[in-house]
């Protein structure tokens, strides 16, 4: 007798217990998954996940010059020797902005709009000295355009380019190189920076 009745208590207890588990299970806190989530989209409206990683443009070593490495479109003005942007619907292929020990930086584009193609330059000049930079842009069939430009001496940014030409294919089919050195050594100066619009590393004394 009394072990049935202890029985019959403890199935009572049991039957009690399991509904309140239930309800805990229920209350908890919300799983660590959520909060990742809520993360996620908490970094995307602050702009989490953008910049080069998403090969987007980012901020460039020359204020108001350099657009990002690669391709993109630009807005603002034509260059025009004050290191201004292209304008809106130009298409620029950029190679990276480049620093001599000397003082000259630089980055050189091909540049495409309204079918035609051309090659542009921006860089300041800090050496101390007046410079020289020649400018070619190579396209399909071994054709070359060139030019020179004197390059004062001043903390201001400033722009060389090429005359605009008919398009003969694609943008990726032209690349561009500009080479630096001293105005008052003439022929024998030494090249103080080149800089390509695929370049990867500078050249230079």
């Amino acid at each position: 007798m009394n072990l049935r009745m202890i029985g019959l208590a403890a199935v009572v207890v049991v039957a009690t217990l399991v509904p309140l588990a239930a309800s805990a299970r229920t209350a908890g806190p919300p799983a660590t998954g959520s909060s990742s989530s809520e993360e996620a989209e908490s970094g995307a409206k602050n702009g989490a996940g953008t910049g080069e990683a998403a090969g987007l443009p980012a901020a460039g070593l020359l204020p108001g010059l350099g657009a990002s490495d690669g391709v993109a479109g630009t807005e603002g003005a034509h260059g025009t020797g004050t290191g201004e942007r292209a304008p809106a619907h130009t298409s620029e292929r950029c190679g990276p902005e480049l620093a001599s020990p000397d003082g000259v930086e630089a980055q050189t584009c091909v540049l495409t709009d309204g079918g035609r193609t051309w090659a542009r330059t921006y860089y300041r000049n800090a050496t101390g000295d007046e410079l020289t930079s020649v400018l070619t842009l190579m396209g399909p069939g071994g054709r070359t355009w060139q030019t020179n430009c004197p390059i004062e001496e001043g903390d201001e940014p400033g722009t060389c380019e090429t005359p605009r030409e008919r398009s003969l294919g694609a943008a990726s089919h032209y690349s561009a190189v500009a080479e630096f050195a001293a105005a008052w050594a003439g022929a024998d100066a030494a090249l103080l920076l080149r800089s390509g619009n695929n370049s990867r590393m500078a050249t230079g004394r």
